[in-house]
């Protein structure tokens, strides 16, 4: 069966892979896009699979860009349907033109099909059932065949897919010589069956240049590891665990005394989030570097701790790695929705640090930067990622470190220091900036201790409730957060060719898709200035930003349009001038809901109200 207009593409398309949870195709399809980006053609795939162990539908996307776009594109050019619970939902995602790839071992019904896409069949079932007797060999080889069949179909290298195999099985000759086996099953049998190549087609090429493909929770991780953390705290929820897999993986890596072996770091599995967010508190006010990974869920339960880190001001790395919410929510899928509960979290008047990665490099930074923040701040630093981030591999730029680069330990009073008669009050603003120096646990035998305490007190850490005594405290607070406005990531800002009164701000995983969406609506006619805010509390350019234009967009991946809340609230704007763009649905946002959402907007902007005519 096949369309007279087909789609054709040479290293720009999209192919969305629909499988079964449990059923080995992840290690498959990660192998595709992998062998793609040998091919010198840059990708980017996303993960989507549910919370159960198996048996519920799971989805590989992988975007073949030469042109880097490493946002969701939005639609699919071809179909890799593996599961036929998801059947008719997959088939009418497909665009017009495009492939359907399926098993044809058993014949399906025409109207199951589009007339105006192209249907491939390959007998993958009874290909595997005539190789292989082993029912699990049968189901894991299955997906290598599939794979072998795309590689023809598509006109990949399949020595490149062979040296990919050879290194995930490297020393396993057995494994190694099975899976090369039934790649070319696959390819093989296309080249005989079918016709190879389809207009979709991956063509060599030098596109990706030094980039590195990595999970941001792993690049998170490591920024840990270089920031200086030696204590890691957590309790397992998605999509974070893998943060803390990762630190532990890095630490056994880069953490042990070469001389003696001995770890340098401690990692506990708390509990709970409240016993581990309760263990990271205690090592930083005994003087380490501590941090936990977690997820909104966990973010609710550790409110009372939070308040404590921020009164009692104690440093704190929290990676909050974003899911769906609220409640259980959806686990495994992706939002920006802890916005408000982070940057107000716990009770009475708070507020927090956050920082707004944009992709792995800047979670490596963020990372590394947030323990600094912490003993600068003296506080709970937030480093927000989210499972688009966090869960799929992106390609960066490398990820670079300097090595002469010294650990800010903030304002830390030594026994030298007091031996001296400097003045020393835990809670005393001694130079304007709201941060007060505090002493490490056993500094110096008689002077210098203080009681850590969560209820009000004066300058010297004296119990009292004055309300005098309690508002000086708290508007001291304010200062610091003041203050924290230059010392967090800056926004970064970028004007249109052209002057504008229309801006956008975005930040976070957004960031890919509203790169690409700006060139689809300034090829509209659209123009727009716009900014990636990379921190909270906000830098005063963001609210000069906004002053200089009419409308802002504020596109975010929640449904209340927490960071336009956070806005307003923040610089007193009048809300009417900052339109929310929400998307909510669970997946990654895409260059054309953004670019469709602006421009029809800005449309409505231009239409002139008909004048009332007369009778």
């Amino acid at each position: 069966m096949s369309v007279q207009s087909p789609i054709s593409s040479v290293n720009d398309f999209v192919v969305r892979f629909a499988n079964v949870n449990g059923s080995g195709s992840a290690s498959a399809n990660e192998l595709f896009a992998r062998a793609i980006l040998r091919h010198g053609v840059p990708v980017s795939p996303r993960n989507i699979f549910p919370s159960n162990i198996q048996g519920l539908p799971t989805w590989y996307e992988v975007r073949v860009t030469e042109d880097g776009h490493l946002g969701a594109r939005g639609g699919v050019d071809m179909m890799v349907a593996m599961n036929p619970q998801t059947w008719d939902k997959d088939v009418a995602s497909i665009e017009s033109g495009g492939y359907l790839f399926y098993d044809s071992t058993k014949p399906m019904p025409t109207s199951k099909f589009r007339a105006d896409i192209t249907v491939i069949g390959v007998p993958l079932t009874a290909i595997t059932n005539s190789t292989y007797t082993d029912p699990r060999q049968r189901q894991l080889f299955k997906n290598i065949i599939y794979l072998g069949s795309l590689c023809a179909l598509l006109e990949m290298d399949p020595k490149l897919i062979e040296q990919l195999i050879g290194e995930q099985y490297k020393g396993k000759e057995k494994l190694l010589s099975s899976n090369v086996h039934a790649l070319h099953l696959g390819r093989d049998w296309a080249l005989q069956n079918l016709k190879c190549p389809i207009g979709l087609r991956v063509k060599k090429a030098d596109r990706v240049g030094d980039r590195i493909f990595i999970e941001g929770n792993s690049a998170a991780a490591l920024g840990a590891v270089y920031g200086g953390a030696t204590v890691c705290a957590w309790y397992p929820i998605t999509p974070s665990s893998s943060l803390a897999d990762a630190f532990t993986s890095h630490c056994k890596k880069l953490r042990h005394d070469p001389e003696t072996g001995q770890a340098k770091y401690a990692i506990v599995q708390g509990e709970d989030e409240l016993a581990s967010i309760g263990i990271v508190i205690g090592a930083s006010w005994n003087g380490a570097r501590a941090f936990t990974a977690t997820s909104g869920p966990g973010i609710s339960l550790m409110q009372e701790f939070i308040g404590l880190s921020y009164f009692a001001e104690i440093p704190a790395v929290i990676m909050n790695v974003q899911r769906a919410g609220p409640s259980t929510g959806m686990p495994t899928r992706t939002q920006q929705c802890d916005i408000l509960a982070c940057a107000y979290a716990s009770h009475g008047d708070t507020k927090h640090v956050l920082l707004f990665p944009e992709d792995p490099a800047e979670a490596f930074e963020f990372a590394a930067q947030a323990f600094d923040l912490a003993e600068r701040l003296q506080t709970t630093i937030f480093v927000m990622l989210d499972l688009d981030i966090g869960m799929n591999h992106r390609l960066c730029r490398p990820l670079k470190w300097d090595d002469a680069r010294q650990y800010d330990r903030g304002k830390v009073m030594t026994a030298e220091m007091l031996d001296d008669g400097r003045d020393f009050g835990r809670y005393l603003d001694v130079d304007g900036d709201g941060i007060p120096y505090r002493t490490y646990p056993g500094t110096h035998p008689t002077k210098g201790s203080y009681f850590t305490r969560g209820t009000s007190r004066d300058r010297y850490a004296r119990y009292s409730e004055e309300g005098a005594v309690y508002a000086d405290n708290m508007q001291r607070l304010v200062r610091k957060f003041e203050t924290a406005q230059d010392m967090v990531p800056r926004p970064l800002q970028a004007n249109a060719a052209k002057p504008t009164k229309y801006g956008v701000i975005y930040f976070g995983s957004t960031a890919p898709a509203m790169d690409e969406a700006i060139k689809i609506l300034e090829a509209k006619g659209h123009a727009l200035d716009r900014m990636r805010i990379r921190a909270f509390p906000f830098h005063s350019s963001v609210a000069s930003f906004i002053a200089d234009h009419d409308f802002v967009y504020v596109v975010e991946q929640n449904r209340d349009a927490q960071l336009r809340s956070l806005i307003v609230n923040e610089n007193g704007i009048d809300p009417v001038r900052l339109v929310p763009i929400r998307h909510y649905d669970g997946t990654p946002i895409t260059a054309r809901f953004i670019a469709g959402a602006i421009g029809e907007h800005q449309d409505q902007l231009k239409l002139t109200p008909l004048r009332k005519v007369k009778s």
